[in-house]
């Protein structure tokens, strides 16, 4: 793991109480009480394991899974089918904690958002409990599409955490021990495609513009760019199309590039090096040069909130895990849309182990580690974590202040659109 900052104990922290001590233990026990439900809860979602913007079964499990227990659900809010909204209490603040569903093609919940999502049902009704006395309100989130849809950012647009004051979610992943601050790397795509003039390879090639050879230069140009880039920037090309018969100069070639980088400016930075690959390669092969940024938004790094990490890392530390509140880009770095979040308003996003053997993530031994035993507890302990720290944020104004601070010391609300502009070209 690579460190990226620290994040000590801060001084500003010791005057907060957060929520009483008889209240928190309600808290959890009502959680704890729950277990069996939210365990049938998560291994009912890894059973139905359905792709991003298509979790209809999915979200109508959860809004079932709600609604039985009386509580009010919108579903497909935002302008997203697959959305959920539920809502307890009264006016700000207004804390929000929120769950994932989808899984991935071929992989199933290789990435474990049946546990995020089991965990965040978990934390919401055990907060929603005892929601009257500590004031303000609790929202669940139901967010589609982390993977490869950026529904958090989509949602966003829509307006849906307009009236939120601040968000928290975890995310599994394996190993000894666990991130109460997370970083991630920010991610956008581009898809590309050379136009060029079909010929005769052999009898009329000078006739022919080959689409082929500009993807390949641009490949090539991309390849060469990745040694001078930074440690923990990412660049990632797949090349889609390149021609069908081999006696035709390719007319049409397509690629895929993705780019990954630790902060905003850098992922500016760096698209605008790849567009300027992608035209040198155009004007190298004499071929025309369309590309597609963001066929969806870009993923932006998350910005952990110190105050609202250092209740987190408290509560969880008592359920006995072994914790650290370093931030840290976890196992190299990943990405999430939680970021775009992030930059918006107060956020965490902790890791939670559900297994102390590592097992890389985006796999089937992944998936299966997520409804393991290990995994069943996980959703248990970091429901009680989320729903404690958010306990703490509603019952504390000092906690609401700090936390406040922090994410103006770490620079404020971003503008979110403008980051997002694709590259200028030539």
């Amino acid at each position: 793991m690579n460190t990226v900052g620290t994040h000590p104990s801060s001084p500003a922290l010791t005057g907060i109480l957060g929520a009483t001590d008889s209240l928190a233990r309600t808290i959890a026990s009502t959680i704890e009480d729950l277990a069996p439900d939210l365990r049938e809860l998560s291994h009912g979602i890894h059973g139905i394991a359905e792709v991003g913007f298509e979790e209809r079964l999915s979200a109508a499990f959860v809004a079932d899974f709600l609604r039985y227990r009386g509580f009010k659900v919108q579903a497909g809010r935002y302008g997203l089918r697959t959305s959920l909204r539920a809502e307890v209490g009264s006016g700000s603040p207004r804390i929000a904690v929120l769950a994932e569903y989808d899984a991935l093609p071929g992989v199933g919940h290789g990435c474990g958002h049946n546990v995020i999502c089991a965990a965040a049902v978990g934390a919401f009704i055990g907060l929603a409990s005892q929601i009257e006395h500590l004031g303000g309100s609790v929202v669940l989130m139901g967010t589609p599409a982390e993977e490869n849809g950026n529904g958090k950012e989509l949602m966003a647009r829509a307006g849906a955490f307009d009236d939120v004051d601040a968000v928290v979610m975890l995310h599994p992943f394996t190993g000894e021990y666990e991130v109460a601050s997370f970083a991630s790397l920010a991610v956008r795509d581009v898809d590309v495609t050379f136009h060029g003039v079909a010929a005769h390879a052999s009898s009329a090639p000078q006739l022919g513009r080959n689409a082929l050879d500009a993807v390949v230069a641009a490949y090539q140009g991309i390849a060469a760019l990745r040694q001078h880039i930074s440690a923990t920037d990412r660049l990632h090309c797949l090349i889609v199309e390149g021609g069908s018969a081999v006696n035709v100069v390719p007319h049409l070639a397509s690629a895929v590039v993705e780019i990954r980088s630790l902060d905003p400016d850098g992922l500016v930075e760096l698209s605008e090096k790849v567009q300027n690959i992608l035209e040198g390669a155009a004007l190298m092969t004499g071929t025309r040069l369309e590309t597609t940024w963001d066929p969806f938004p870009a993923y932006l790094p998350v910005r952990s909130n110190q105050a609202l990490a250092a209740r987190y890392h408290r509560h969880i530390s008592e359920r006995g895990r072994s914790i650290t509140l370093e931030t840290e880009l976890v196992g190299g770095g990943w990405s999430t849309d939680l970021g775009n979040l992030s930059l918006r308003i107060p956020s965490i996003h902790p890791t939670i182990s559900i297994s102390r053997e590592a097992t890389p993530m985006h796999t089937v031994e992944f998936g299966q580690h997520a409804i393991s035993p290990s995994g069943d507890q996980a959703v248990v302990d970091g429901a009680i974590g989320l729903a404690l720290t958010m306990a703490d944020y509603l019952a504390d104004e000092r906690l609401r202040e700090q936390a406040q601070l922090d994410f103006e010391a770490a620079g404020g609300a971003v503008n979110v659109a403008q980051l997002l502009t694709p590259p200028s070209g030539k």
